[in-house]
């Protein structure tokens, strides 16, 4: 009796073992995927932030003296690439930071483009017009990484708050991720004004 005791002690303590490693390396995984997805949302910001000085000199040699939007966007561009979040450190605080940074770049980026379109010759450049709309569809891209972003971040929150994957989430210290969030004045829409 004292024999089958310990088989079964030693049975479940496998199985507690295996259940336990196997939460954990799923746990892992599921971190990894939502660092690799950051990956991918700062891989379109940058896209957009390359794509920047192509547009703004574009065109800056129609509207030569639309100094001050140029200005704001160059300065706004700085801004929203010297900010940068390792993903193994993603606070609500720096995603803010990060947050609000790409946000004033979007905002300066419409400004220029409002100033671009009262230059006819300006929307019949070609170069104007594919740069545009590169910038058109890395917005549209930022959108789509940053959704995939939120939807793997909240797989790996709830993995890590659902029970009894909570245990090991809370014993490997594995912490929430936050998720982007609409800016403030974000449901109003912009208004140009020349």
């Amino acid at each position: 009796m004292k024999k089958t005791g310990i088989i079964i002690i030693i049975v479940l303590a496998a199985i507690l073992f295996l259940w336990g490693m196997g939460s954990y390396n799923g746990l892992v995984n599921s971190q990894e995927n939502v660092k690799s997805q950051w990956g991918n949302v700062e891989n379109q910001y940058q896209r957009r932030a390359d794509l920047i000085p192509n547009l703004v000199e574009t065109v800056k040699g129609y509207a030569t003296h639309e100094k001050s939007t140029f200005e704001e966007v160059i300065a706004a561009r700085a801004k929203a690439t010297q900010i940068t979040i390792d993903p193994t450190n993603l606070t609500p605080e720096k995603l803010q930071e990060f947050q609000a940074a790409q946000g004033q770049l979007g905002s300066a980026l419409g400004r220029l483009i409002a100033v671009a379109e009262n230059y006819p010759e300006l929307k019949a450049n070609q170069n104007f017009l594919e740069l545009q709309a590169q910038l058109e569809g890395t917005e549209n891209r930022i959108s789509v990484e940053r959704n995939k972003f939120i939807e793997m971040a909240k797989k790996y929150d709830v993995a890590i708050r659902q029970f009894p994957k909570n245990i090991v989430a809370g014993l490997f210290n594995f912490e929430k991720i936050p998720y982007f969030t609409a800016q403030e004045g974000a449901e109003k829409a912009p208004q140009v004004k020349f």
